[in-house]
């Protein structure tokens, strides 16, 4: 039935009818795979049907089955289709099997099959996922050679590739340059490739210049741009750009996430510059940045955690004062930095807050704290145990605690 719907041109139905049976056991056994080569003397048919069912195993990761199904193919002198040979390489790449990937590329080439620039995409692919520079521009060449000319899919794999390789972020570079001569239009993808890897070798210059290449395109920057940029002028120590970037991000309508707070804490804190931290929200204000509490309980959180709970309980403070409540995360990080710091009164003073305010402890923040704090477990399981004590960790939630810590 299969073969006679695709003999009369109705690939469809076959394709559909095909995919209703390919998940049965006994569909990739040779002897099915050869009834199914042999009922029809038609080669094109029966390269069609095969090709379908490479695709179809390798689209649901049986990718077993699918090279079950291109050997018997390349053994009984059937070419299997272009789209076949591009998702069977592409889910040996997926699944990391880089020395497949080429041997049966070669396979390919033996029996005549000339990549297109889906194939070649998928190899370069490759080569990105194994950090193989050379070999990436050994197909480049032969693209070049064969006039396959590259797309924004090439050069996005390229330019990670060359990011990735220390020494190589001016090949990178020139291939943005090229995008440009040959007409391919970059995306945001393109160019946060580029400023992350500038930023993190601290040539903040150049990343700048790679963001007024994105703005020239009629790019807009996105939430990954702006924390690549940030996290570059921390790393610097270039505070007043880092606020700037993080003011732009903002206005924009991006929120930075604990993160990215991280960051701008450590850069003061590392400064010794903690008093002009704790006027960072005023600052936000005068630009007319609206502050809520997720902004303070970034840096707070991390106040605590590079223990100057001084200053993180300054903030608290300013945080009452304009009427903001702190939540459960706030209030943890404090308690927990207060009996760090041996000054287990206010800690519990604080535990009494929270159990005044209905704040409980749950299982995310017990995670979280248990995975910040890894190290420190003597003082952790006693600020547990004093939690607990306090109610503010519910049984439900000490059941889950105890049942994720037995299947760890």
């Amino acid at each position: 039935m299969i073969h006679l719907l695709t003999k009369q041109r109705h690939f469809k139905s076959a394709h559909q009818l095909l995919e209703k049976i390919a998940p049965r056991d006994f569909l990739s056994s040779p002897a099915v795979i050869n009834a199914l080569a042999t009922t029809c003397d038609d080669q094109d048919v029966n390269s069609h049907v095969l090709s379908w069912l490479v695709i179809f195993y390798a689209n649901s990761k049986m990718t077993q089955d699918a090279i079950q199904v291109f050997e018997h193919m390349r053994v009984h002198g059937l070419k299997p289709h272009l789209p076949a040979c591009t998702v069977l390489l592409n889910s040996l790449v997926k699944e990391r099997l880089t020395d497949t990937v080429w041997k049966f590329y070669k396979k390919m080439a033996k029996i005549g099959i000339v990549p297109n620039l889906h194939i070649y995409n998928v190899l370069i692919h490759a080569c990105c996922k194994s950090l193989d520079v050379e070999k990436a521009d050994e197909l480049l060449s032969e693209m070049e050679n064969k006039c396959v000319s590259p797309d924004l899919f090439t050069y996005n794999t390229l330019i990670s590739l060359y990011c990735k390789k220390e020494g190589k972020i001016r090949d990178a570079n020139k291939l943005l340059n090229e995008m440009s001569e040959k007409k391919v239009v970059p995306d945001n993808i393109t160019c946060n490739t580029l400023i992350n890897a500038y930023c993190k070798i601290g040539d903040m210059k150049s990343a700048l210049k790679v963001r007024g290449t994105m703005l020239h395109a009629g790019l807009k920057p996105d939430a990954f741009t702006y924390k690549a940029l940030i996290h570059g002028f921390c790393k610097a120590q270039e505070m007043e750009n880092a606020k700037e970037i993080v003011f732009t991000m903002l206005n924009d309508g991006f929120s930075p996430n604990y993160c990215t707070y991280s960051w701008l804490v450590d850069l003061y804190c590392n400064q010794s510059n903690e008093e002009m931290l704790v006027k960072l929200p005023d600052e936000f204000y005068q630009k007319g940045i609206i502050v809520d509490v997720s902004v303070y309980r970034a840096l707070i959180r991390r106040l605590c955690k590079r223990e100057r709970v001084d200053h993180a309980q300054k903030l608290y403070n300013m945080m009452q004062h304009k009427g903001i409540s702190g939540d459960s995360v706030i209030f943890t990080s404090l308690a927990y930095a207060y009996l760090k710091a041996g000054d287990t009164t206010t800690g519990l003073q604080i535990f009494d807050e929270m159990y005044k305010k209905r704040l409980m402890i749950t299982q995310k923040i017990h995670k979280s704290f248990t995975a910040s704090y890894a190290g420190e477990e003597g003082i952790l399981q006693t600020f547990w145990n004093l939690a607990v004590e306090r109610g503010l960790i519910s049984r439900n939630t000490l059941k889950q605690i105890h049942r994720a810590e037995d299947y760890a």
